[in-house]
């Protein structure tokens, strides 16, 4: 069964994302703002976190390096634990993420791949200790490993932080339950910038929709809005 999926951003009032681009308030902080959204993550109680590969990138930091050991490049997956506390779960459709370690702040790393990954980065993530599930069709199908990770892992709750291109992509999917977003009282306005979620030239119009479930009004003048998250009727 898939697990239950909530996207989990901090964010302003105008979508951004990059706090280090925000204009300042009386009210709080960037610290302030990042200590609350650690607040909710944990109030949220998932067993996992997912990103994608830019975002997972610029966490691990690893670089490519030979297999250790007698690695097998399994398909079309490889657990190399089943039994963590939580997960980390990276979304690197073209299989250029390297870890140093199958473990990330505690949490055992978990790759979703395309279908192309070679048998030389499977065997280099397996050395690693790190679990993998490789795409059995040319389009990866973020659904069917999603249902494959609460099936093998019983993984049942995951928290999606990823970029908005990532997030909107799971969104066009149906894959999102909930949105759950901590907004700041600041701005960043410039032409251009990135968004927490993003999908295309078409956008999102009429493949989703969203309903309020709770805004709650958190210190350092930030609110909690939570959205249910629908595929658009």
């Amino acid at each position: 069964m898939k697990p239950y999926v909530i996207c989990l951003m901090l964010t302003s009032p105008d979508g951004s994302l990059h706090p280090s681009r925000w204009t300042k308030s009386p009210d709080g902080s960037r610290a302030d703002w990042s200590a609350l959204y650690e607040q909710v993550h944990k109030q949220l109680g998932g067993d996992s976190w997912m990103v994608g590969r830019v975002t997972m990138a610029e966490i691990s930091k690893a670089t490519a390096h030979p297999p250790t050991g007698l690695s097998e490049a399994k398909r079309p997956h490889h657990f190399a634990r089943r039994d963590a506390a939580s997960y980390a779960i990276a979304l690197d459709r073209s299989g250029k993420l390297h870890f140093s370690s199958g473990e990330l702040y505690g949490d055992h790393v978990v790759v979703l791949l395309g279908s192309d990954a070679s048998d030389s980065h499977l065997a280099e993530l397996a050395g690693d200790g790190v679990s993998y599930i490789v795409s059995e069709t040319a389009e990866i199908d973020v659904g069917a490993m999603l249902d494959l990770l609460g099936t093998e892992l019983g993984i049942k709750r995951i928290l999606l932080e990823g970029g908005a291109n990532v997030n909107g992509s799971l969104m066009a999917a149906g894959l999102v339950d909930e949105m759950s977003l901590v907004v700041a009282p600041a701005l960043e306005a410039r032409d251009g910038s990135d968004r927490i979620v993003a999908y295309g030239e078409e956008g999102l119009a009429g493949k989703v929709e969203l309903s309020l479930l709770a805004c709650e009004p958190l210190s350092h003048g930030a609110v909690h809005l939570r959205y249910s998250v629908h595929k658009a009727g």
